[in-house]
């Protein structure tokens, strides 16, 4: 078996990789790539420095992280003296007869256990069932549908003569889906709206109504609700309900899709007369360390913190405003979807260390303007 260097040496080179390219592609210091081939573990403040680069280095290369982990730990075992007293003091031996007792007890002991064990075994096994089950498929041929689902099971959406299906992947700390427009996520009461056939409308919207985490055999009670409107139909129909002698509307000039904030070289993102709700999509490039935390909104506002690398991706739904902490904020790639449409941010340099907020404010002219706003970190 090789060692924790011959591994990583050997894995980058077969890759076709030199030490400059791997220290771009992840952003460890070079010091770190070379001390790590070396194992020369002396050059990393802590023992923690040592597990996080593994993972890092290791994962960039296909490797087995876990083995590389596995490696380190026999390695520091090895490492450490054996105690001396525990050399020269060799323990007292029991006397014959506390053994036989010993042994007949543990004896008894397990023959009741058996015996138990047989006695109260289950006539059937609930888990097997779960297992076993065939994922179910529902067709959505309504403007709601409200159903248990569980891992696998799936929903067919039509619309203007195209399927379109969403589909239940995982059930842990929240609850994971596959849509047309993506992967989402939610947690419990949480919602997201669907664009399924990006028309720039979202006809879709689905709720979390009610799960246990981490409890996938429970399944998640999820509703699925129907705009049946396009954009266009709900002006037609809004100006159908306007007086005859009224005048006509007034149509604001269109808001630019992405526009710096004077003085502050933040970004505007939307622009309305009340905040609605909005969804971040983000998806890595590279290597990433991301925090976000919902602000001003009940229950919702603990913090997450998540490890990403490249092909990873996201969804953070948010009414009032999300607060980001990106540790390479040029790997990541963020778009905020919200109204009918869809702007791309500008997160940031390569290595950059960046804390934003996308939040609503509300401007001197009364409207309400989600914006993009760096911290001080």
């Amino acid at each position: 078996m090789k060692n924790i260097g011959a591994s990583l040496q050997a894995g980058r080179e077969e890759k076709g990789l030199s030490i400059e390219d791997v220290v771009r592609e992840t952003n460890i210091a070079r010091k770190y790539i070379i001390a790590l081939e070396a194992e020369d573990f002396s050059q990393f403040p802590a023992e923690a420095y040592v597990l996080g680069f593994l993972k890092n280095y290791g994962e960039y290369l296909g490797l087995d992280v876990n083995e590389l982990h596995n490696q380190f730990k026999v390695l520091k075992i090895q490492e450490q003296p054996v105690p001396v007293n525990e050399l020269l003091n060799k323990p007292s031996p029991l006397p014959r007869i506390l053994i036989t007792v010993a042994i007949i007890l543990a004896g008894g002991s397990l023959i009741g256990g058996g015996v138990y064990f047989i006695v109260n075994i289950p006539r059937s096994s609930t888990s097997n069932e779960v297992t076993l089950r065939k994922p179910a498929e529902y067709t959505f041929n309504d403007t709601l549908l409200e159903q248990r689902f569980f891992p696998g099971d799936s929903v067919t959406i039509p619309l203007n003569g195209i399927d379109y299906r969403v589909e239940l992947m995982n059930l842990g700390d929240v609850v994971t889906l596959t849509t047309p427009q993506g992967t989402i996520m939610l947690g419990l009461n949480q919602n997201a709206a669907v664009d399924a056939n990006e028309d720039g409308y979202a006809e879709l919207r689905i709720i979390a109504v009610d799960y246990a985490q981490n409890k996938p055999e429970m399944g998640a009670l999820l509703r699925f609700e129907m705009n049946t409107l396009s954009g266009s139909e709900t002006v037609q129909q809004t100006a159908a309900v306007a007086p005859a002698d009224a005048a006509p509307p007034v149509t604001p000039p269109p808001q630019p899709p992405s526009t710096p904030v004077p003085g502050t070289g933040n970004q505007l993102i939307f622009s309305g007369v009340n905040p609605y709700p909005f969804t971040l999509q983000v998806s890595f490039q590279g290597y990433c360390m991301l925090r976000w935390e919902i602000l001003r909104e009940a229950g919702k506002q603990n913090r997450n913190e998540r490890y990403f690398v490249r092909g990873d991706d996201i969804n953070i739904q948010a009414q009032n405003g999300v607060r980001l902490w990106m540790s390479n904020a040029g790997a990541v790639k963020i778009q905020a979807i919200g109204g009918g449409r869809t702007v791309q941010l500008d997160t940031g340099a390569a290595g950059a260390v960046v804390v934003a907020d996308v939040i609503w404010r509300r401007g001197d002219d009364g409207r309400y303007n989600l914006v993009f706003s760096r911290l001080e970190n």
